[in-house]
């Protein structure tokens, strides 16, 4: 595997939470998710948070709230989708307009970049840019992979983890 420049990971039920939204305050990391990101730093690999967040243009919670929340758990950036799922943005998962504005901030090549979510917009959006693909069987991975695999048959998944520690000791046996 080429060197990762960058890892994009998901809010809820990748890092935390279960497969529905848990607003900043009511959120919950796993076990280890502040220490995992802080592995992947320490190797070298930018760590961004890409998150779909609906309830911020319903008024449920803020931008700010979710950047600081997120920020306290140590990501280098934050890209945040507050559209709602009929708005017609570029940048809501499946879309790749949160990928998209990372690379180009950070100047990355995405096929150098890791997304690691557990639902089956995360994967979609990152097989549309070209990242590599890391799906967690957390939140809502196993249902990703049942009544919802019928959008993402035709994606090679580069790696179907447990949870978030079996995600990044994959990536990061694959980097030494």
């Amino acid at each position: 595997m080429e060197k990762i420049e960058a890892v994009f990971l998901d809010r809820d039920g990748t890092i935390g939470g279960d497969d529905t939204v848990h607003y900043p305050g009511e959120f919950n990391l796993f076990p280890l998710s502040y220490e995992l990101i802080s592995r992947l730093k320490e190797n070298g690999i930018k760590v961004f948070s890409f998150t779909n967040q609906p309830g911020i243009s319903q008024g449920k919670a803020t931008i700010a709230d979710f950047i600081e929340e997120l920020t306290e758990f140590g990501f280098d950036d934050i890209f945040i989708c507050p559209h709602n799922h009929d708005d017609d943005c570029s940048c809501r998962k499946p879309k790749t307009g949160m990928l998209l504005n990372g690379a180009k901030k950070h100047k990355l090549e995405l096929e150098n970049c890791v997304v690691i979510g557990d639902r089956w917009s995360d994967i979609l959006a990152a097989s549309k840019a070209d990242c590599k693909k890391i799906l967690v069987k957390t939140g809502a991975g196993n249902s990703a992979l049942s009544e919802h695999y019928q959008k993402i048959k035709d994606i090679e998944i580069e790696y179907i983890a447990k949870d978030l520690v079996d995600a990044v000791n994959w990536i990061l046996y694959r980097q030494s």
